[in-house]
């Protein structure tokens, strides 16, 4: 088929549901995200694979995956998509009768902590903006992107392999630590041994996740043996109602948990060995562009981060100066001053 035929009869419709199943792998949920029919999804979808003269699809029981075809033509799909709902955006802004959408996905890690500063900062430049926020695990956040779902994320940097076609700008550095609720029975354990932790349910991020990685070295270097039982999650409400209600101890990122902490509601535990920060990062597609909608909630992204870390380091100077101050002052002796005080 001749290529002008082709471009003509490619409708935003069919880019649409292609993207969709190749997001969700399946016909059913595409349609449900597309909330339309299942027939009318793989009609589209067979409409496409006539048009283009390919096979987008390898259809079977365990759902729909995309073919080498399929694959070619995807990062083309969502540029297309992309580049109409970046020019519906500028009307929008420019006519002010109608919002502009944006949809990006965070860290549930993370979320409560950046997106409220993020979006009030963003606000203050786009009011008429619907902003549709999907959090998931960082695997999740990295495939929604990479169908044309959402515009970008906050997450991980994950292995060089799932991040082919993707770019990461790190923005600020998390640990992972163990919180209990105040009056919890090992928040005023001194030295904490690691058999103290045999009794308490333990709530840790899932296996395969990066800062399960963290959750497990922390472990090992406190020393504790292998779990028998414990709880996998990345959800932060029900982390909170655990730690808060059943005594749970809650391998959790420190951003997750800054109002609690904040307000004596959770402590976190003084435990032998210090986690090293995971980076939390922008990650975006590098064949497309953000829309400018995209780029301002980007610009807020950075300076919230920035402030982020500023105010790390400037809660981290005090015991530092003081400890520093406070040694020359000690290694004096003290008949120096006795001497100048009766001079």
């Amino acid at each position: 088929m001749q290529r002008s035929l082709a471009d003509s009869r490619v409708k935003f419709r069919h880019l649409q549901c292609f993207l969709a199943v190749a997001q969700f792998g399946g016909v059913q949920k595409a349609a449900e995200s597309l909330s339309i029919t299942q027939p009318a999804v793989s009609k589209t979808v067979a409409e496409l694979e006539a048009i283009l003269g390919v096979k987008l699809f390898e259809r079977g029981r365990h759902g729909a995956v995309t073919t080498r075809e399929g694959q070619l033509f995807m990062p083309h799909a969502s540029a297309c998509v992309s580049a109409l709902r970046q020019g519906v955006d500028l009307l929008a802004r420019a006519e002010g009768a109608a919002s502009a959408t944006l949809e990006i996905g965070v860290l549930p890690t993370v979320a409560s902590a950046l997106v409220p500063p993020v979006l009030k900062m963003f606000a203050a430049q786009w009011p008429r903006v619907i902003v549709r926020l999907a959090t998931g695990a960082n695997s999740e956040l990295l495939e929604r992107l990479k169908a044309g779902s959402i515009e970008f994320a906050v997450g991980r940097l994950a292995d060089p392999e799932r991040m082919v076609g993707l770019s990461f700008e790190q923005l600020f550095n998390e640990p992972l630590i163990a919180v209990v609720r105040a009056g919890h029975p090992l928040a005023a354990s001194a030295g904490l041994p690691a058999a103290l932790l045999e009794g308490f349910t333990v709530v840790v991020p899932p296996f395969g996740t990066l800062i399960r990685q963290s959750a497990d070295s922390l472990l090992a270097a406190w020393g504790v043996p292998p779990l028998s039982a414990f709880v996998e999650m990345l959800s932060v409400s029900t982390g909170r109602a655990l730690a808060l209600e059943n005594d749970a101890v809650w391998f959790v990122p420190r951003s997750a948990v800054e109002y609690e902490l904040a307000h004596g509601m959770l402590v976190r535990l003084p435990l032998p060995f210090a986690g090293t920060g995971e980076p939390v990062g922008l990650i975006r597609r590098s064949d497309t562009q953000p829309s400018p909608v995209g780029f301002a909630l980007i610009d807020a992204l950075r300076t919230v981060a920035r402030q982020r870390m500023a105010a790390t380091a400037v809660a981290a100077a005090p015991a530092k100066t003081q400890k520093r101050r406070r040694k020359p002052f000690e290694a004096i002796p003290r008949n120096v001053f006795k001497d100048r005080a009766r001079k």
